[in-house]
């Protein structure tokens, strides 16, 4: 199957259907490698099932200088045929293919006999003649099939030619040679078509006019990037990319550059400047090169080199050559100079990778030398120059190297940083020093990149480098994250590696040591992962020793995911203040990291915009980590919100991403989140299928956070089934009824849970204990959700008139409508408790609001549950006004507003990460609650009250 190649094979297929009834002539022209060869062969496939009789030839270069060798190629399953043309034909041809000998005949009367050979050779079966590499093709048989391929193209004239055919037409051309004698060479009704191919920066006399040429363009970047993926599906995204951007299209370079790559060593972790070309890429490449003079291609290898394509650059750093030397690679077609600004561009990617591989590593060195003097005012470039030019290890110049890694890491460039750590450890003299360097590459390649496939060689790397102490801290980082994240999920070694590694370090700890901070973060996360207190007691031990001061962000995750129960209330303070500050943060991992601490006390929204930039940024950079972690925060902001079919995108996005890289951990947050929404919606396989998913890859790896997601979910799908004892049972098993479990920060979510199970299981000592537990850790502080979820609770638990207060107490909760389904359930509680003590106006009010927000989240069993509360107080579910902008999902309503601003459904879906067709399928069904069947309306639907009825009629656009 040739990708991308629709259209083009559509009219290669058009054209031999159309030649078949009355001839015709086509040429392909366009670059090399862009696969003209193959849709010659696909060209010859579709003939054959078409019953079209084939004649195939090419150009061949050491046959260029030899009359009539490619004509006789051409021809020569057809000379079977040659007695049956007219003499005149039959002894031109015969004398032009060296047959028989005689005078040399004109070459238009052997075009003519050409044609009536064809002719007569089509006039039984439609005949197609195929020929490649037109420009190879020797001056006099090019002529000649020029002549051939044009009449074709007119088609002009009456068939004829052979034995039988008229005799004026053949003898008139046999005794002038020059007249039309167009019945001899005809092409209407001779069923002959010519399909030919050239190289479009080489010419062919072919292509002078009166015959159609169509252009091969390059693939398309979808279609590039689905060929890629489908014969390179291991490349990781960023290599994918690169190898995208310098192929530009070109379906051999797409196909030839990954296998040169793999040959390189890491060819994951650091991609060469210069990409290496295959065998048949250098001959493709570079034959325009070696015809250069040496001062000339001196020049371009110094611009391949610099990178820049300044020329004053090139002309200093070659001092000995003349910048005018350029002009010959300009009129071949290989650089474009810009006197106005000074700079070289090359016409072709590959032509650098071609530059290159025709010169000398002496030659190379010796610019990479004469380039880093003139970069002395720009170290990062100088110490990559120095490096490009260095052999031998050389410590001075590792240390150059290892500064641009930091360098370049504080901007976002993690790929950048283990390149350049991975040089400096190729350079660095002594062993620890280079254990050291490869330990902290494989550090960034497990922390943020994504490259976990690359993490245990480099490991093995450092730990033959250097069996000393001095890198074991970095590498146990690595190893860490290694075991975190991957399918292993082996939480427990990754805590000995850490502990073990943290404790060989020299005491007290260095609070601005990088590593060490980064090391706490990673054992801050282990410990979270397996959810047993026993593990945080070295973690804090280590904190502890951290001087001059522990660093806010590292207190702030600490408070807020190890045991935010207890320790979460004093820090919020602090933590509000630094999400305040968010949207101008530029460090992902500091984004990442407030994130984090924001999870269990309410306030991942507050770190929306910043997640989403880290999304975007993260497809640019290949950041794969950062990018699976924020998508399972916003996929948890997503379900506090009401969101969730933004919410099943973003997993399925993060699903995808982890399976390709081995993030099980990661996964099982996807799983986790995916769980609560089909539990919510009544889904009971599904959450089944999800959460057994969960725990059979955590079980055995008591990995206990992900083991009381899976409890979270099934909990509240027993709930929402009225299965009470099993809602119980679950939500007891994340935390015991009267006590809030000690790390176990998603016991804050099933508060309301446990004590609605315990009550409805007449357990109401368990639920006034469960209450009591959670008024004295004080969790109603940390957040508005939870003050709404504590009064509630405690509301479950009491008698009139108290429990109205505390209800109505609950519902009053500043911002209490960002948790929208938490307050769904709220106001269904306390319309239960209204209807029970025969407050029936104000039960129909709350029932019908906590319906109408389960409706609009396709929370089914509850809104059955509701609408059955109202049935009870003699009204129905179906009164209840069912549109206007309330009965707008969070989602639904912030589409509206963009929309309504004027954004297209693209813009709409870049800004919240949504395809345009999904952004189309929640307009489609947010214009009916809105009573409108345009999006003109949109804006006075959104600001006004009144209800509109819709035309049935009316064509809907979103």
């Amino acid at each position: 199957m040739l990708i991308g190649r629709d259209d083009d094979l559509e009219l290669i297929r058009r054209f031999i259907d159309d030649a078949r009834a009355s001839g015709g002539a086509l040429l392909l022209s366009g670059e090399a490698g862009v696969g003209k060869t193959e849709l010659l062969d696909a060209a010859a496939a579709h003939a054959h099932a078409a019953d079209t009789r084939l004649v195939r030839a090419a150009g061949v270069e050491f046959e260029s200088t030899v009359s009539y060798a490619g004509l006789h190629q051409i021809l020569h399953p057809l000379l079977g045929t040659l007695e049956e043309l007219n003499t005149p034909y039959r002894s031109a041809l015969s004398v032009a293919l060296g047959l028989e000998h005689g005078a040399p005949p004109r070459q238009l009367i052997v075009s003519n006999a050409v044609s009536a050979l064809l002719a007569h050779a089509g006039a039984t079966r439609p005949l197609l003649v195929i020929v490649d590499d037109l420009p190879w093709l020797d001056r006099a048989s090019a002529v000649v099939m020029g002549l051939v391929a044009r009449r074709l193209g007119a088609g002009a004239g009456a068939s004829g030619g052979s034995s039988s055919s008229s005799s004026s037409g053949s003898s008139s051309s046999s005794s002038s040679g020059s007249s039309s004698s167009s019945g001899s060479g005809s092409s209407s009704g001779s069923h002959v078509g010519f399909l030919g191919a050239y190289r479009s920066d080489d010419g062919s006399f072919f292509d002078r006019g009166g015959v159609t040429t169509h252009h091969l363009s390059p693939l398309a970047p979808a279609a590039a990037e689905k060929l890629v993926k489908d014969r390179f599906p291991a490349l990781t995204p960023r290599v994918r990319t690169r190898l995208l951007s310098e192929a530009q299209g070109n379906p051999l370079a797409l196909l030839e550059l990954p296998i040169a790559l793999a040959g390189t060593p890491r060819a994951n972790a650091a991609i060469p400047d210069v990409l290496p070309l295959g065998r048949r890429l250098q001959t493709l490449f570079a034959a325009r090169i070696e015809a250069l003079p040496p001062t000339t291609r001196l020049l371009l290898l110094c611009a391949v080199l610099d990178g820049t394509g300044d020329l004053h650059t090139l002309q200093a750093a070659t001092a000995t050559t003349d910048i005018d030397d350029l002009a010959p690679a300009e009129r071949a077609g290989l650089v474009h100079v810009d006197d106005t600004t000074g700079r070289l561009t090359f016409r072709h990617p590959l032509t650098r990778s071609a530059v290159v591989e025709l010169s000398t590593s002496d030659q190379r060195r010796r610019i990479h030398r004469a380039l880093a003097e003139h970069t002395a005012d720009r170290p990062e470039r100088r110490a990559w120059q120095l490096a490009q030019a260095t052999v031998d290890p050389d410590e001075h110049v590792a240390a150059l190297l290892e500064q641009t890694a930091h360098a370049v890491l504080r901007r976002g460039d993690a790929n950048g940083a283990i390149a350049a750590l991975l040089r400096a450890a190729d350079l660095s003299p002594h062993g620890h020093e280079r254990s050291r360097r490869t330990a902290e590459a494989a550090y960034l390649g497990a922390d943020l990149t994504g490259d976990l496939r690359d993490v245990p060689k480099l490991l093995e790397d450092a730990r033959r480098a250097d069996t000393g102490r001095t890198g074991p801290l970095v590498a146990a980082v690595a190893a860490a994250h290694h075991l975190l994240l991957s399918g292993e999920g082996d939480l427990d070694t990754a805590h000995r590696l850490l502990t073990g590694a943290i404790d060989m370090q020299h005491q007290p700890y260095d609070a601005t040591d990088t590593t060490m901070i980064d090391a706490l973060y990673t054992l801050a996360w282990v410990c979270h992962g397996a959810g047993r207190p026993e593990l945080w007691k070295p973690l804090h031990r280590a904190v502890a020793l951290l001087t001059p001061h522990v660093p806010d962000r590292l207190a702030l995750t600490l408070a807020t995911i190890a045991d935010p129960a207890r320790t979460a209330p004093t820090a919020l303070r602090l933590l509000d203040d630094t999400i305040a500050t968010l949207d101008q943060e530029t460090d992902p991992v500091r984004i990442i990291r407030t994130a984090m601490a924001a999870v269990y006390v309410d306030r991942l929204a507050d770190c929306r915009t910043a997640l989403r930039r880290i999304l975007r940024d993260g497809r640019d950079t290949s950041a794969v980590t950062l990018e699976l972690q924020g998508l399972v925060f916003l996929s948890r902001d997503c379900f506090a919100a009401g969101a969730w079919d933004q919410l099943d995108e973003q997993t399925e996005q993060g699903r995808r991403l982890s399976a390709a890289h081995s993030y099980q951990l990661l996964t099982t947050d996807y799983l986790y989140q995916r769980a609560l929404v089909a539990a919510a919606r009544g889904d009971t396989a599904t959450t089944q299928t999800l959460t057994d998913e969960i725990t059979l890859w955590a079980a055995p790896r008591r990995v206990g956070s992900a083991l009381s997601g899976a409890h979270h979910a099934q909990a509240l799908a027993a709930l929402g089934q009225g299965r009470y004892e099993e809602a119980y049972r679950h939500a007891t098993a994340v935390s015991p009824a009267g006590e809030l479990a000690s790390h176990v920060p998603t016991a804050l979510f099933l508060v309301m849970d446990l004590v609605e199970a315990a009550i409805r299981t007449g357990r109401q000592t368990e639920a006034a204990a469960h209450v009591a537990a959670a008024r004295e850790a004080g969790i109603a502080a940390v957040s508005a959700r939870l003050t709404m979820t504590v009064e509630a609770s405690a509301a479950l638990t009491a008698r009139a008139p108290q429990a109205g207060e505390l209800f109505r107490r609950a519902l009053s909760t500043p911002a209490a409508d960002r948790w929208p389904f938490d307050r769904a359930r709220i106001q269904l509680a306390y319309g239960e408790h209204l209807r029970r003590t025969r407050a029936t106006t104000e039960a129909r009010t709350h029932l019908a609001d906590a319906h109408d927000t389960f409706q609009r989240l396709g929370a089914r069993p509850w809104a059955a549950r509701a609408a059955a509360e109202l049935r009870a107080t003699g009204q129905t579910a179906g009164h209840a006004d069912t549109t206007g902008p309330a009965t707008l999902t969070p989602q639904q309503r912030e589409i509206a507003h963009l929309a309504a601003a004027g954004l297209t459904n693209k813009q709409i879906g870049e800004r919240l990460h949504l395809s345009p067709r999904t952004v189309s399928s929640h307009l489609h069904q947010l214009f009916p609650k809105l009573g409108i069947t345009s999006r003109a309306a949109l804006r006075d639907a959104l600001a006004e009250p009144t209800r509109h009825t819709p035309d049935d009629n009316a064509t809907v656009k979103p």
